[in-house]
């Protein structure tokens, strides 16, 4: 999962949410305590199809190609889609004393990812399949795939200041995950070739598909809601970071004199997140195939409106050949390796800079989805009631975004897509996040400063600086 709440989760009023890149952000945390009451984000997106904006709000019954929605027909890129979302649930961080914090997250998130489709394969499949165009044509797909995953996590973290000198601050932080997957699912392609005789008629000559999809599936249950079970499918994961911060201004007596959270003069962060995996075990009819097969009729192959994906496997599994497959499978967690800056210029604007690589986005493991690739930056300006953040994002295929956020009192939302798509006829993807938050300052009187810890303490403590 790429980062989110993205151009908000580097500020040091974020709390609970800057825990989520990175868990040493909550040591020397601001405040007493930091509450979230609810959250959410949704990232969707493609690099093929494209929809006028009306159409989101006002879908018509059937969609119809360049009237409802757009195709890259003549890309030389590979096409790929994504989504990543999350509800952040009740979860709190605990600053135990200026150094060490404690907190825990609860999180339900999902994860999909699918592509790796050349633009002629996404025009065979994505213009009146089978599109007529290719009539004749012998086809490959080295490899090709999609994955999907749902899952609860359980996060117990623990922050603290691991050295502090007369102008530094080295913190670090670990979040441990008990995890509990709801559902989850992959097909993977490889080395296929074929060829499309007439619409009615083709032939695969070498090929095998890969799937799988986790047993719950088969008895999936309506509403929704029923299936969001705690404590089924158990996995482990973590997440583990380290900040440096410069601190040139704080009078020359570092750990002497305390520390504001915000006084640092630039701020260097790396983390890893989402380490770990779930194992599953697959539904009942679940094998591999062996995809060569000779006059195969195109629309076999289509997915029915209402079909199960139990019915949906067993028809494939009758028309080509069943291979051998284990029972189980595990879905990887999208593990990603996170780099940030943070630069102070007077202790309400801030400029930040932020990198999310995929580690797990490669072609060995078809088991798993993975974070999107992306490089942020977001000036913003901050005070303990206010903060507006103008995140500027670019993603590994090449898709350049501009975004807004705000945050008032306990209320924050935010789109690193608004102004993307606020300007532009046609839109491929779009992102938002919502969340309301508590923290100590909004129940403390009398402090200008919005009634952090920190704050009060140095005024109360007794410094050296102020004693001289």
């Amino acid at each position: 999962m790429a980062q989110t709440f993205l151009g908000y989760q580097n500020s040091t009023y974020a709390g609970i949410y800057g825990v989520f890149s990175n868990p040493a952000s909550a040591a020397g945390y601001r405040y007493k305590w930091d509450l979230n009451i609810i959250g959410a984000d949704a990232n969707a997106g493609n690099t093929y199809i494209s929809v006028p904006k009306s159409v989101l709000f006002h879908t018509p019954d059937t969609l119809r190609l360049n009237r409802d929605y757009f195709v890259d027909q003549g890309a030389n890129r590979k096409q790929n889609s994504w989504e990543m979302a999350e509800i952040a649930l009740p979860s709190v961080l605990y600053a135990i004393d200026d150094n060490q914090s404690v907190s825990f997250v609860w999180r339900m998130r999902s994860s999909s990812n699918g592509g790796n489709l050349t633009t002629p394969i996404a025009n065979f499949f994505g213009i009146s399949y089978p599109n007529p165009n290719y009539i004749g044509s012998n086809l490959s797909i080295p490899q090709a795939g999609l994955s999907s995953h749902i899952w609860h996590e359980l996060g117990f973290s623990y922050a603290r200041v691991i050295k502090e000198g007369y102008t530094s601050r080295w913190k670090g932080g670990l979040t441990l995950k008990l995890l509990s997957g709801v559902a989850a699912g992959y097909a993977s392609v490889n080395d296929v070739d074929f060829r499309l005789n007439n619409r009615q008629s083709g032939t695969i000559t070498n090929g095998t598909l890969q799937y799988g999809y986790n047993k719950e599936l088969d008895k999936w249950e309506w509403p929704a809601q029923r299936n969001l079970q705690l404590f089924r499918n158990n996995g482990l994961g973590a997440d583990l970071g380290v900040i440096y911060e410069y601190r040139p201004d704080n009078g020359g007596f570092g750990v002497y004199e305390g520390s504001d959270a915000d006084e640092y003069k630039l701020r260097i962060g790396v983390s890893v997140t989402d380490i770990g995996s779930i194992k599953y075990t697959k539904g009942a009819v679940n094998t591999d195939l062996s995809l060569v097969k000779n006059n195969i009729r195109p629309q076999d192959l289509k997915y029915h409106k209402k079909e199960s994906l139990q019915q949906y496997a067993q028809r494939l599994n009758k028309y080509f050949t069943p291979l051998a497959t284990d029972s189980t499978f595990k879905m990887t967690l999208p593990t990603a390796l996170n780099m940030m800056g943070d630069l102070n210029i007077d202790s309400r604007f801030f400029i930040s800079a932020n990198a999310v690589i995929a580690l797990t986005a490669g072609k060995k493991n078809i088991t798993k989805t993975y974070a999107l690739t992306q490089f942020n930056i977001t000036p913003r300006y901050e005070t303990y009631l206010f903060g507006a953040y103008l995140p500027m994002t670019i993603n590994h295929n090449g898709q350049a975004d501009i975004g807004a956020a705000i945050r008032f009192g306990p209320v924050l939302l935010g789109s690193y897509t608004f102004f993307t798509y606020l300007f532009e006829r046609h839109v491929d993807h779009a992102a938002a996040f919502v969340a309301l938050r508590l923290n100590a300052s909004m129940f403390e009187r009398g402090d200008a400063n919005g009634g952090g810890i920190f704050k009060m303490r140095k005024r109360q403590v007794g410094c050296p600086v102020n004693n001289y």
